[in-house]
């Protein structure tokens, strides 16, 4: 087993290291000559920021991923990108599960940790569900984005089926598509109009999003909907919503603005469907977004932050902070003192954890564009932007990320990692654990508001 046996690194210390150890390696097979088209390797920075945004399921790149990589380079990508979907323990223990080892307490604590699972027993048995349901999501996208691919493109359109699939369900959103128009950095502009193609990867993005802890929810209850525990009615309800009205705002605002004239109503809808899941948080855009107005920039921003699930492929706060943020408002509002959804109570604990994540997350995000900003002179907007993407994990850009200084791209790197391995995860890896206190201080009234 991989872990250190008798040791006493906490769960989030191995998560936390895991994803380094991955990242590091990732970065040095990058930099071998066979990893580039020109066959002299890619420089360290080059390699790390890229090796960094693939096991993060970002998709920030510095260098076009068709055009500068070499097949095995993309191997290497995708493959950093399927464990770093899946998750380093996941992935892990999945290994020592196929070698036929047993798997020992310490292992599923962690794993525990890892999926965001709400307890220990069955852990087994749901990595099992977690393996089985990637690669059955991963091999029907590629099947149906080879109707379109091999057509085009030869039997080279199966590579791209398999790797747009897995980058999709992953949520990373790196794409391949700069090869077959000689552009670097077109994502899948070319198919805004192929409904097959813009739907396929909008439906993996989607599932992977949505996460497993819900999809097993989902199996073992089907069409019982009461029967689903409030996780999974929050986080489908609060999904659904952020990909209609974000669809709505992109439908009857942003696409009646005369630059997208060129675009037929069939594209405009496409295009507003795609452009609202996208953001949750996978990367690719039908659309040229640096035509996109302000407001719709910073909608895009604010999906980003968000992003996905509980134990999903997806980074951001997850849309279960959100519906906390949304539900203690509404307590407040109807002046209880209990937050109440779905004829259930939610716990104080469940608040507390859900304002320091968004603290964290805002506050980054926040220095983080104003210091891109600075440096790179840049309009805020724009690095907020790229800063939203980054800690995310979402790999949508204005086109700013290949321009950036060292600088720069060393802040882009520590926020795709902090938004992959998690906000809370990197805080009690790095803090060491308080001792209770032994006694309440006195309890005084402030005035807030």
């Amino acid at each position: 087993m991989f872990f250190i046996k008798k040791n006493r690194m906490t769960p989030a210390r191995i998560i936390l290291i895991g994803f380094a150890l991955l990242i590091l390696a990732g970065a040095l097979l990058l930099t071998l000559p066979i990893s580039t088209r020109d066959g002299r390797g890619a420089s360290f920075f080059d390699a790390l920021f890229t090796a960094t945004s693939a096991t993060c399921v970002t998709g920030l790149v510095v260098q076009d991923t068709s055009l500068y990589w070499s097949g095995f380079g993309q191997a290497v990508i995708i493959g950093l990108i399927q464990i770093g979907g899946m998750g380093v323990v996941t992935a892990a223990v999945t290994i020592s599960m196929l070698a036929g080892r047993r798997i020992g307490l310490k292992e599923r604590w962690v794993m525990q940790e890892s999926i965001s699972a709400p307890q220990v027993g069955g852990i087994v048995r749901r990595t099992r569900f977690i393996l089985a349901a990637t690669l059955l999501l991963e091999g029907i996208g590629a099947l149906l984005l080879a109707v379109r691919f091999v057509p085009e493109m030869g039997l080279r359109g199966i590579w791209y089926a398999v790797f747009h699939a897995i980058s999709s369900f992953c949520n990373a959103g790196f794409d391949l598509m700069g090869v077959e128009t000689g552009t670097p950095f077109v994502s899948l502009t070319g198919y805004a109009d192929d409904p097959l193609v813009t739907l396929t990867v909008a439906g993996l993005i989607i599932l992977g999003g949505i996460g497993f802890l819900t999809w097993g929810d989902v199996r073992e209850h089907k069409w019982h909907l009461s029967a689903y525990c409030l996780q999974t009615k929050l986080v489908l309800t609060v999904t659904a919503l952020l990909i209609l009205l974000p669809a709505l705002f992109f439908l009857f605002y942003e696409f009646r603005l005369p630059q997208w004239d060129s675009l037929t109503a069939g594209e405009k809808v496409l295009g507003a469907v795609f452009q609202s899941v996208t953001p949750r948080t996978a990367g690719y855009n039908t659309v040229d977004l640096t035509l996109l107005s302000e407001p719709s920039q910073l909608l895009m921003a604010l999906l980003m932050l968000v992003g996905g699930s509980p134990g999903s492929t997806a980074g951001g706060f997850k849309v279960t902070t959100l519906a906390v943020f949304l539900l203690a408002g509404r307590a407040v509002f109807r002046r209880r003192e209990d937050l109440q959804a779905y004829g259930r109570r939610l716990s104080v604990e469940a608040l507390r954890s859900a304002c320091a994540i968004v603290l964290i997350y805002v506050g980054l995000f926040l220095l983080g564009g104003i210091a891109i900003s600075c440096l790179e002179g840049v309009p805020l907007l724009a690095a907020l932007f790229e800063t939203a993407s980054a800690i995310g994990t979402v790999g949508l850009t204005l086109g700013l990320t290949p321009e950036l200084g060292a600088v720069s791209r060393w802040i882009l790197i520590f926020l795709m990692y902090f938004g992959r391995v998690g906000g809370l995860t990197l805080i009690y890896a790095v803090l060491p654990e308080s001792a209770p206190v032994p006694a309440q201080m006195p309890q005084e009234r402030i005035t807030v508001g």
